[in-house]
């Protein structure tokens, strides 16, 4: 489960490891820390991706909305891989906004 809050993210965006964390939170410490470190990248993925297209206007948001999307991609496999290797992994760059 822990594996398919990061991996989740790729086509559902925060709603999977929401749904992850708020059904599995109470049975499995491990599935509950990991579904919240998706969860929170999730959610500073969303508010970067605003970010960006704001300043798309000002064209610095163009390579920003780039940078965003290529981080999306790549921080959810990787944390799929270790969680399913039952590691814990740590976001870099991300709002601890759930605790």
């Amino acid at each position: 489960m822990a594996t398919l809050a990061h991996a989740g993210q790729l086509l559902g965006g925060f709603i999977v490891p929401l749904i992850i964390y708020l059904v599995k939170k109470d049975e499995s410490p491990f599935v509950e820390d990991q579904a919240k470190e998706a969860l929170n990248f999730s959610i500073t993925i969303t508010l970067a991706s605003i970010v960006s297209f704001v300043l798309i206007f000002v064209l610095i948001g163009i390579l920003l909305i780039v940078v965003v999307m290529v981080v999306a991609i790549v921080f959810p496999i990787l944390g799929a891989v270790a969680a399913s290797r039952g590691e814990y992994y740590r976001y870099p760059l991300c709002l601890r906004l759930v605790t």
